[in-house]
Parts: structure tokens; C-alpha cells; sequence
């Protein structure tokens, strides 16, 4: 069994981090921890979490660093995460919310952090073309001939496009990204952590990259 990880996946959303990190938890034997997936199910719940952010996340905006911290120091508290390790996915965005991680993880600090490196015009093609299954979460893309209705393959629900996959939401996320979370980069990349992997090219190429990356820091 390899030897688990403890790593942030940074990037710009629909840079296909998910879909990566969903790879490497397999390869490394750590659970994946999508921020995003589960601020959704709290919206999809109804919780009081759920509630708050709803408004935030249709709008393309980012939730507070309070309510994100909480939310992952909670995860990172359960067993598989202590003893594993894992792969943080849609977190930290912004400096204060690594600064709080550091805290949260200084009796096991994090191996590294990568930083998927892909186009702003690539990205924003990609999510404008991204459709999901209502029920199960599952990614589709959209070629502009389409069945109608469009049934997912794998369970059966509804695919739609995303409320926050509009051109207009994505560029509201992608310029919250240059302006709130870009500084990461030299918050990681000051402290030795930082490895930035191209993005571009075969999904088995780029993801044999984000491996390598990850053994030299192992």
C-alpha cells in the first residue's frame, strides 16, 4: 500500500482538479475532500449551512473564511483524514484561510501543494460546456446537440447546466480568483510547498505529472 499524502490541489475552478483529485485519493489511499461537493450538499439538505451559502454560491461569489475553516476543520478531525491523510479540494482560497490550516495541521503538517495550471480561456470553455446530473453529481459535457431531456448514464436523474455555470458567474469566480486566492501562491511558494504542474494536455499525462510532483516532496 502506498503511503498516504496530506496536499492542497490549488488551481482555477474547471481546471480539472476534481477529476485529478479524484485519481491521485485513489493512487495515494486518502480521502478526496471537495470543499465545493460539500458546501452543495448543505445547500441540497437544507442545513443552516446550507442556507447562508446558498445565496453566495449561485452568485459566484466566495463563502467566509469563518464558515469554511469550520467546515474543514470538522473533516479533517474525522478518522480517515487523522490517520490517511487527504487531498484539500477548494481549499484554502484565500491566505487567511491558510494561515488558519497551518494552525488546524501543525501536528501534521501538509507534504505539498500544487498549484494546476491552466488557461483563464480554456477554464472558461470548459465550465460553460459542463453539465451535471442533478442527482448523483456526475460530469457531462455539452457539444450544443443534446438529448432532450438529457438523462444521466449513470443514475438516471436529470442533467442540467450548474445555476453558477453561467459566463457570467464564471468570470465573477475566475476574477475572485486572481484577486483573493492567486496570493497562495506566494503564501506556499514562499514556505518551499509549492509545485506548480501544467494542466494542459492528456489526463493520464497530467496526471503522471501531478504525481511526480508529489513523490519530490514525499
Amino acid at each position: 500500500m502506498i503511503p498516504g499524502v496530506r496536499l492542497v490541489m490549488l488551481g482555477r475552478q474547471g481546471a480539472g482538479k476534481g477529476t485529478q483529485c479524484v485519481r491521485m485519493s485513489r493512487h495515494f489511499v486518502v480521502p478526496h475532500i471537495s470543499t465545493g461537493d460539500m458546501l452543495r450538499a448543505a445547500v441540497r439538505e437544507g442545513t443552516e449551512l446550507g442556507k447562508s451559502a446558498k445565496t453566495v454560491i449561485e452568485a459566484g461569489s466566495l463563502v467566509g473564511d469563518d464558515i469554511m475553516v469550520a467546515l474543514v476543520d470538522e473533516r479533517l478531525r474525522m478518522d480517515d483524514a487523522r490517520t490517511r491523510g487527504y487531498i484539500l479540494d477548494g481549499f484554502p482560497r484565500t491566505v487567511a484561510q491558510a494561515q488558519a490550516h497551518d494552525k488546524l495541521a501543525k501536528a501534521r503538517p501538509l507534504d505539498v501543494v500544487i498549484d494546476l495550471v491552466v488557461p483563464r480561456e480554456l477554464v472558461l470553455e470548459r465550465l460553460t460546456s459542463r453539465r451535471v446530473c442533478r442527482d448523483c453529481g456526475a460530469n457531462y459535457t455539452s457539444t450544443g446537440i443534446d438529448r432532450s431531456p438529457w438523462v444521466c448514464d449513470m443514475c438516471g436523474g436529470d442533467v442540467v447546466q450548474r445555476a453558477d455555470d453561467t459566463p457570467d458567474a464564471i468570470n465573477r469566480r475566475l476574477d475572485l480568483y486572481e484577486t483573493q486566492t492567486q496570493p497562495l501562491i506566494d503564501y506556499y511558494g514562499g514556505s518551499g510547498r509549492l509545485e506548480s504542474v501544467d494542466g494542459v494536455g492528456d489526463p493520464d499525462v497530467v496526471f503522471g505529472r501531478l504525481t511526480s510532483a508529489i513523490e519530490r516532496h514525499r
